[in-house]
């Protein structure tokens, strides 16, 4: 088949919806696809489209399905898509009645779907390849170097990621504590920025490494001993399945998104913007290793559920129920 993948995020960028769209690529050019990666729908010969967010992905939605009545579209939904637009949105809802299916990143994000939506979704967790090697020369230097404990911090410097919630922790924790925080991003404004510089100069926890190459980043996370994910909003985020198969023991913002895949019982989740609840975990963590040991184990017995295998199987039989033009 044909297929299309339109997201918005820019080519060479490292958005999690460029980084998805990527790998979505690659799994279906092994499944015998052509495929192609764009931020808009131009009007190419496709057999099936695939759009990364229902919202910003509309007028490629509704130009395809003006132009290909019958062939098939799936709309994969971002977090902003599932718990913000599709209530507040008419393209975003729009893009959901023009779908055939909807792909969605964690199983909480189908208790937000209308019914008739629900019937057309399914869950497709991200899958996460070539981190082993990296978690294994990781491990023996995240403590040899300077006797810390790093905490890594992933995402772009944005409001929805709450991206200084780690740092703003950090300023509580006692005088003994050597935690470190290590916040891998880039900064979405200039405001944001000078955030983050300030962030440095006052907080000798807080280091601000800005974009690095999704390599980089995840040599980064492999080396850290817990990650943390401070969200106000995701739909399933890369660096968390990341984490998981990293065996790096995470801290997260008690949202849908991060409850999917943890788990409502996961014992390393703290209220949304809470602080204070954040600080106290971080501080557990450092000083108790049975809490540590409970994090880990917890994360490796979600692993299978990010293998490559399952997710490429997943997406072959999706392609398998599609109509050939």
């Amino acid at each position: 088949m044909r297929i299309g993948i339109i997201t918005p995020a820019p080519a060479r960028s490292h958005y999690g919806n460029r980084i998805t769209a990527l790998r979505w690529a690659k799994i279906l050019r092994r499944l015998g696809h052509h495929v192609t990666i764009s931020q808009r729908y131009d009007n190419e010969k496709l057999d099936l489209l695939i759009a990364l967010h229902a919202r910003r992905s509309y007028s490629s939605i509704s130009r395809f399905r003006r132009q290909y009545h019958d062939l098939p579209i799936i709309v994969a939904l971002t977090g902003t898509d599932v718990y913000r637009d599709i209530r507040s949105s008419r393209r975003a809802q729009q893009s959901l009645q023009l779908a055939d299916r909807i792909a969605v990143l964690q199983p909480r994000a189908l208790r937000e779907l209308e019914s008739a939506a629900r019937r057309k979704a399914l869950v497709i967790y991200q899958s996460v390849e070539d981190i082993r090697g990296l978690r294994k020369s990781g491990r023996k230097s995240d403590r040899a170097s300077s006797g810390g404990f790093d905490v890594s911090v992933i995402g772009h410097l944005r409001p929805v990621k709450d991206p200084f919630r780690a740092a703003l922790a950090a300023r509580l924790l006692p005088p003994s504590s050597q935690i470190r925080i290590m916040h891998i991003g880039g900064a979405m404004t200039k405001e944001m920025e000078k955030r983050a510089r300030r962030e440095e100069q006052i907080n000798a926890r807080y280091r601000w490494l800005g974009e690095l190459s999704r390599p980089s980043a995840l040599r980064a996370l492999a080396q850290s001993q817990l990650c943390i994910i401070s969200s106000r909003m995701e739909g399933g985020a890369n660096v968390l399945s990341e984490a998981i198969v990293s065996s790096i023991p995470v801290l997260a913002s008690r949202i849908d998104g991060n409850v999917g895949i943890l788990g409502a019982d996961y014992p390393g989740l703290f209220g949304v913007g809470d602080t204070r609840e954040l600080a106290r975990l971080m501080t557990r963590a450092e000083t108790n290793p049975n809490f540590l040991r409970q994090l880990k184990k917890r994360v490796a017995n979600l692993a299978q559920l990010f293998d490559p295998v399952r997710e490429e199987r997943k997406w072959a039989e999706l392609i398998s129920e599609m109509p050939r033009n």
